[in-house]
This record gives structure tokens, C-alpha cells and sequence, in this order.
């Protein structure tokens, strides 16, 4: 990848991060009130997060299965009450294993 193309990519990454975090702080300078608005700025963050990794681990492979598969697994260990790390790398694994079959 060009490196143009790459400065340009965290450029618009760094400035779709800052807005979400420096709106809030410039329309809202009371504490917010509102217990729905208050309730809808603390889940945006995850809705946000899980919009973009779950596309993200079922086209990471190329077969549906073998990510559904690390997915399960990843969700078993975290059930578990496992490490990130430990969660992460133990659906790596799992999907390492069964794209050999």
C-alpha cells in the first residue's frame, strides 16, 4: 500500500475517533439529565464496536464455518471468564486447527 494512501487512511481514522468524543463535550456543558440520552451515550460505544467486529470475524476466513467455529469458541472462553488474550488467541487457534481439516 502506498504510503500516501496509508497517512491519509490514519488521518481519517484519528478524526472519526476525536468527533464522537469532542461532540458530546461541545453541545452538552450541563451533566446531561435525560436518563435516555444519558442511557444512549453510555451504549453507543458498544453497538458502535460490535457493528464493526462482527463483520470483521465471519469475512476474516475464507470460510464461513471455520470463523463461525473460532467465534464459538472465543465466546466459550469468555463465558469462561478468561483473559482477552487468552480469548483472542484461543480462537485464533481454533480456527487455525480446523482450516488444516
Amino acid at each position: 500500500m502506498e504510503l500516501s494512501r496509508v497517512i491519509i487512511s490514519i488521518v481519517v481514522m484519528a478524526v472519526v475517533t476525536y468527533i464522537p468524543r469532542t461532540l458530546p463535550l461541545t453541545f452538552f456543558r450541563k451533566k446531561i439529565e435525560s436518563p435516555w440520552l444519558h442511557s444512549f451515550l453510555h451504549y453507543v460505544p458498544y453497538a458502535v464496536l460490535g457493528a464493526m467486529v462482527f463483520p470483521a470475524i465471519f469475512y476474516s476466513t475464507n470460510s464461513i464455518v471455520t470463523a463461525s467455529i473460532g467465534f464459538g469458541v472465543a465466546v466459550v472462553l469468555a463465558l469462561m471468564e478468561k483473559s482477552l488474550l487468552f480469548v483472542a488467541i484461543g480462537g485464533v487457534v481454533a480456527v487455525y486447527f480446523v482450516s488444516l481439516l
